[in-house]
């Protein structure tokens, strides 16, 4: 099924002597089936009877994710933090100066900061960041949520009704997650993110549980994760490698831009996962690796190797070396451990790169 806005996206008569070009026009057929199974789900929901209600929040959640692919497309190629915390804090409060530390910081390293645009600790964040290097993501609600003077009415700021394709953004967009105290939403959007990071369902990005300077919010927190969740086994040791929690911007911002320091990004290829690497491990490197994280292995041994073949949909990213692994696809915990390991080998360069996505 194609139509005028999609048959342009194949050529008929490809070159097979141009590995480039064919990778661009297998990408772009895919894109059209992609584009075709679409169009052929919304033309069952008539067949299926779908209620008027339920067509509603199918139509305003298609609109919604277009919109905002649109306006964050732009900005891919710079890395971004999302930071989260109430809309209720003060001006003048240690979360809300932490908030501006944090915020300018980021901005100061060529990072964007993104945040639910709102006041409190949101308006912080991009106070900090300033207008230039500020993104948000607004929910529509009767109170509380309307946008800062920061952001209000620039590009990037995006409204959105619905709260899950408004978390859905916050974490496929992101490079980072920082998390200052909160309430109710704050907790669900951390939960969620440390959810779906120890389930694999989003690549692995640092996400910093930050404290006003000697605050205990997320102590109290980890007080009940230590003593309720891994006490009862319903957590892994490794689980709580997936975070970390400071009172500490220098410590938050040593933990982001250091889990960039070597590691770049990462991809799954079939049952091959593999990362792509600033610096290529040194032999002695590899045979740690090998010694120490086994146990994430399904078979095999960890190898350092070129792009896959697969992997020619990302041209940037062709020169970074590899290391390539059949991962267990459970040990999200360790595997945070390994990128740990990895970063620890050299200085690396983790400047900016496009996010990895969900």
């Amino acid at each position: 099924m194609t139509d005028s806005n999609t048959a342009h996206l194949v050529d008929p008569e490809p070159d097979p002597e141009s590995p480039v070009l064919d990778g661009a026009l297998v990408d772009h057929g895919r894109i059209a089936d992609l584009i075709a199974q679409i169009k052929e789900s919304a033309d069952k929901l008539a067949s299926d009877r779908t209620s008027r209600g339920d067509l509603k929040i199918l139509s305003r959640t298609m609109r919604e994710l277009r919109y905002a692919f649109k306006v964050f497309s732009p900005y891919r190629s710079r890395r971004k933090v999302t930071v989260f915390g109430s809309a209720r804090t003060l001006p003048g409060t240690p979360a809300y100066v932490q908030a501006v530390e944090f915020g300018k910081a980021m901005a100061d390293r060529g990072w964007l900061v993104v945040t639910g645009a709102a006041s409190g600790i949101m308006e912080a964040g991009h106070v900090g960041a300033g207008r230039e290097n500020s993104m948000g993501i607004n929910i529509m609600l009767p109170f509380e949520q309307g946008s800062n003077p920061i952001i209000a009415g620039d590009p990037k700021l995006v409204h959105m009704k619905y709260f899950f394709t408004r978390k859905l953004m916050f974490v496929k967009e992101c490079d980072a997650v920082c998390l200052l105290p909160g309430g109710f939403g704050t907790l669900d959007e951390g939960l969620e993110v440390l959810t779906l990071l120890q389930t694999g369902k989003r690549d692995l990005v640092p996400v910093v549980l930050l404290d006003p300077a000697g605050g205990d919010f997320w102590h109290h927190f980890q007080e009940f994760v230590e003593g309720k969740l891994l006490a009862n086994g319903l957590i892994s040791p490794e689980d709580t490698s997936l975070y970390l929690l400071t009172d500490s911007v220098p410590a938050a911002m040593e933990e982001i831009l250091g889990f960039y320091r070597v590691f770049h990004s990462m991809r799954f290829v079939r049952h091959q996962l593999v990362f792509r690497l600033f610096e290529r491990p040194s032999d002695e490197l590899l045979d740690a690796i090998n010694s120490e994280f086994a146990d994430i292995l399904v078979d095999g041994q960890f190898r350092v190797g070129e792009p896959l073949p697969e992997e020619k949909d990302e041209p940037a990213f062709v020169a970074l070396p590899r290391l390539i692994f059949h991962f267990n696809r459970r040990s999200l915990g360790r595997l945070r451990e390994l990128i740990n390991f990895i970063n620890r080998s050299g200085p690396g360069n983790g400047s900016a790169s496009p996010s990895a996505g969900i």
